[in-house]
């Protein structure tokens, strides 16, 4: 007990190598099998034209993919845009408020894009988890915050509370739940925040701040309430010596990322193969 120690080099690059003769070994079936039934008729709802200078048909199984980077794309590109242009003015002229006018933009970006019934919803689990957190009771924020997650998945309040939402998009079950469930998470944080609070509690003005911070409602990631809080606060907002490289580099591997999943469904049909159980079996079981 309470001994730390490293495998040694040689026994880490022979693991890394059988993995990756592995992963190369069974890629390449499924390189294979993707290649030769790219035109087969049972795959034809799932393998459409992409990229032309590859050569190569692309797997849209995916449909959160196709529609995050079609009917999606100009829409995150705009709301986004407009958090980062309103944000950088109010941090010029008034940085004392700019976490003011996050929240407002986050509030008018989901009352556009998911209606007044669902900010409803949302600003009732705010109100029940801040309510529960003024006992300054870990346990209870804990169990509180479980049964609000448990609300979207038990019936009858899972289909009651969707019923709320009229209208129908093609994300907009993607949306419901990702800004449901993080928002009870963030919930949760910033109730076991103010319960570990000496002196008082913070207000619901400061969790509908960083509940509603755009880049974070519908997916996260999770930034705990005391960090952003600390951010938030901060008057004098000072640039560190490296934080555009960061920034850059953040950005391209995100873009970096994306292109390689982009290739990856040009090149590997992992997602469409499965529907065709025929065609499976005919497969070796390192394909599989």
């Amino acid at each position: 007990m309470g001994v730390k120690t490293m495998l040694p080099s040689y026994e880490l690059g022979f693991y890394a190598l059988a993995v990756t003769c592995a992963v190369v070994y069974s890629g390449s079936g499924i390189f294979e099998a993707s290649r030769d039934s790219m035109n087969r008729k049972a795959f034809r709802d799932g393998i459409k034209p992409g990229w032309h200078y590859f050569g190569r048909k692309m797997d849209v199984a995916d449909f959160e993919w196709v529609m995050w980077f079609t009917s999606f794309r100009n829409v995150i590109i705009f709301a986004l845009s407009g958090h980062v242009l309103f944000g950088k003015i109010c941090s010029m002229t008034v940085p004392q408020h700019r976490a003011v006018v996050y929240m407002v933009y986050g509030v008018l970006a989901v009352l556009g894009s998911m209606g007044l019934v669902y900010l409803m919803i949302i600003l009732s689990h705010c109100l029940v988890l801040y309510s529960v957190a003024l006992a300054k009771q870990k346990w209870l924020c804990y169990v509180a915050g479980l049964c609000c997650l448990a609300s979207f998945k038990v019936e009858p309040f899972s289909s009651w509370q969707s019923g709320f939402v009229t209208g129908a998009f093609d994300l907009q079950d993607v949306l419901f739940y990702g800004g449901s469930g993080f928002t009870i998470m963030r919930c949760m944080s910033f109730a076991l925040e103010s319960s570990e609070r000496k002196e008082g509690i913070y207000s619901i003005f400061d969790l509908l701040k960083y509940n509603f911070y755009l880049p974070f409602f519908f997916f996260g990631p999770v930034m705990t309430f005391d960090q952003f809080h600390a951010q938030v606060s901060t008057r004098e907002l000072r640039r560190k010596d490296d934080e555009m490289r960061n920034i850059r580099v953040h950005a391209l591997l995100h873009v970096g990322a994306i292109i390689a999943v982009d290739i990856f469904f040009h090149f590997f049909y992992i997602l469409t193969l499965p529907s065709d159980l025929k065609f499976m079996n005919r497969l070796s079981d390192w394909s599989l």
